[in-house]
């Protein structure tokens, strides 16, 4: 499965070296950015953009995706102002996104591909086809290493796509060990690098689990879970070092978990909600803030329902 570039990017591919040295870093954030008091803590989206994944870089810019028809929306935090940045397409989805230190803006596009965007422009760089069968759902990604990896809510299995918008085929990865893929709901959602640097950890949202995959053999070891029985509804999830922030949609809160150093144990350490929360799917970190995205999944969905993000204080 050989990815389709449209044109080249311009941007310098970051080497293997490079890109393994800051494995252990993505997901963290720009620490050293405090979001003033006079940000925004809450702006809106255009009506009826249907959202659910939300990145933010080392730049004070969230960018949003659309699922009515893969656009890619970009606000300035420090105004609330933003603009439509890619203009979507027929048959276009946008679910989970994450941004790289490159400027590469890589999506989860639900129908069973993954696209790459500039940034800066919005521009078009890849399309990697991840699997040719219909009934997947490409849900969500992160960064580790020199790929960019994807979950599959209707499949056992993540896929792995090298990062840069380099050339290279889609490496899928079956998930075996104490993964049991369950039949008409969603499985594998959200996904984040472990603390070491050299695994993935992924949120099964039915029945509510958490999973800590070798990215070499693809095994899932089931996270055991202190102080609170499940993560059902698990979505997004953001690490801070050895913390985990998992976002629950439907029960609007986010639990946050404190994982033992080989990310085999989840302490429950305490819960955020808030009055906001109308089921917040995925959190991007700036500064001291988590700005996550309502879905509004109970709302039904016309062109003028609106849609917002909100930022909450970790």
């Amino acid at each position: 499965m050989t990815p389709t570039h449209p044109r080249p990017t311009r941007r310098a591919v970051l080497g293997g070296t490079a890109l393994a040295a800051l494995a252990v870093t993505v997901g963290a954030g720009p620490a050293s950015a405090t979001p003033k008091a006079t940000w925004p803590t809450e702006f809106p989206l255009p009506n009826g953009w249907l959202p659910e994944g939300i990145a933010i870089g080392s730049k004070p810019y969230a960018y949003l995706g659309s699922r009515a028809n893969g656009a890619i929306y970009r606000t300035d935090l420090r105004t609330g102002e933003g603009k439509v940045l890619f203009a979507g397409g027929t048959g276009l989805i946008s679910v989970g996104l994450k941004i790289d230190h490159d400027g590469l803006l890589y999506v989860a596009g639900n129908t069973g591909v993954a696209r790459v965007h500039d940034s800066r422009t919005g521009e078009l760089l890849a399309t990697h086809q991840l699997t040719e069968v219909t009934g997947h759902f490409i849900n969500d990604v992160t960064l580790l290493g020199d790929r960019a990896w994807f979950t599959d809510s209707r499949d056992a299995a993540l896929y792995g796509v090298p990062r840069g918008g380099r050339s290279g085929d889609v490496r899928a990865l079956p998930l075996t060990g104490d993964w049991t893929q369950l039949p008409g709901v969603n499985n594998a959602n959200g996904i984040v690098g472990t603390p070491d640097g050299r695994g993935l950890i992924v949120v099964k949202s039915t029945p509510g689990e958490l999973y800590n995959v070798n990215v070499k053999t693809g095994v899932a070891t089931k996270i055991t879970l202190v102080g609170q029985a499940d993560v059902v509804n698990g979505d997004g999830l953001w690490r801070i070092g050895r913390t985990l922030y998992v976002v629950q949609n439907r029960l609007n809160l986010i639990s946050v978990w404190d994982l033992d150093a080989k990310a085999t144990t989840a302490t429950l350490r305490k819960t955020i909600t808030d009055p906001r929360f109308d089921v917040p799917t995925t959190a991007a970190r700036f500064g001291d803030r988590l700005y996550l995205v309502n879905a509004r999944f109970t709302t039904t969905p016309t062109p003028e329902t609106t849609y917002n993000a909100v930022a909450v204080s970790f």
